[in-house]
């Protein structure tokens, strides 16, 4: 801040040291001016100009470091008050722009706010021809062109359920309910809601659960699990899906394992990242690189680590290692 504040006043202090030169210059020139005198005036001045520069200092940097220190709240109470007219000047900007500020971001939350809603609403509104359409399906008595449908039938229910629990999940915390859940009956009935597409692409599973109780919240729970098995179903076939439970050091493993194309060791960091697909396989146009994402930022708030092996054309294994009880102090509803 004093480099800062010299800085500032740097053309004063060189005008103020020029007129002490031309001082000097001119009491050597003129024969008629006693020297001494003159370099004892200049010294007074130089001390009393120190003087002034670290009263005004102090009393100027003040505020200039409030602005410093300033949080990026938009809390106007941190500033402290003006002493100057230029200090005004600044504050009464700040102000206003503030001010601008707080209504611009009001403005567009009520707006985001509304568009979450209505895309809630739609969501809400589309599910009701799904399950209609879910009921006509099974009358289709074609059996290759009703698994076809049921197919793509699938792909649109589980885009939907994405983007409903994508709009959700900054609220996350609010919706929680912790609880002893069975994982079992929720692998169960995820598998069954993939039974016919697992069908199609002959693929079975098996379970080895050695523990079947975990404490989360049964719904969020669930959906994470989808987000991985949808991928496992999605990129396997003609092979098995292993489950299994247990327990290490203190903790409860879940182990969810295929033997589909794998990924490759460049993208296992990148798997989570919002928007990322694959750097191996480019002509995947059917991923939208948001499960695992969604998944990753759901199990977060459960206090879920999630561990990801692969190695390419062989398989992968996703683990899943919940909390303990004591973990959860911090979330109501446990």
């Amino acid at each position: 801040m004093i480099k800062t504040f010299l800085c500032e006043r740097l053309s004063w202090i060189l005008f103020i040291l020029s007129l002490h030169v031309l001082f000097v210059f001119v009491a050597f020139l003129d024969p008629a001016i006693p020297i001494w005198p003159v370099l004892y005036m200049l010294l007074l001045s130089g001390v009393a100009c120190m003087i002034f520069l670290i009263v005004r200092y102090h009393k100027e940097s003040g505020f200039y470091r409030s602005l410093l220190e300033w949080e990026e709240t938009l809390d106007l109470t941190q500033m402290i008050e003006p002493n100057s007219p230029f200090e005004k000047i600044v504050t009464e900007s700040l102000i206003r722009q503030t001010e601008n500020l707080k209504q611009m971001a009001s403005e567009h939350l009520t707006a985001l706010e509304q568009e979450k809603d209505d895309l809630l609403s739609w969501i809400h509104e589309v599910k009701t021809p799904l399950t209609t359409m879910h009921l006509m399906i099974d009358r289709i008595e074609d059996e290759k062109l009703k698994e076809e449908i049921s197919y793509e039938w699938l792909r649109i229910h589980h885009l939907l359920d994405q983007q409903l629990h994508q709009r959700r999940i900054p609220f996350i915390e609010n919706d929680l309910f912790i609880e002893e859940t069975n994982v079992k009956e929720i692998l169960v009935q995820e598998i069954k809601s993939l039974q016919s597409w697992c069908m199609q692409k002959g693929i079975g599973f098996d379970l080895e659960l050695q523990v079947t109780q975990v404490l989360s919240d049964a719904k969020w729970l669930a959906f994470i699990l989808r987000q991985i098995l949808t991928n496992a179903v999605k990129y396997s076939s003609s092979s098995d899906i292993l489950f299994k439970s247990y327990v290490r050091n203190g903790r409860i493993v879940l182990e969810i394992k295929d033997f589909g194309r794998g990924i490759a060791i460049q993208d296992l960091p990148r798997i989570f990242d919002k928007g990322f697909t694959s750097t191996t396989y480019h002509s995947d146009h059917v991923a939208t690189g948001m499960g695992l994402y969604l998944a990753r930022k759901a199990a977060q708030s459960l206090l879920i680590h999630i561990e990801v092996q692969s190695k390419l054309n062989v398989g992968t294994t996703f683990s899943l290692i919940f909390p303990k009880r004591n973990d959860f102090h911090h979330i109501t509803g446990v």
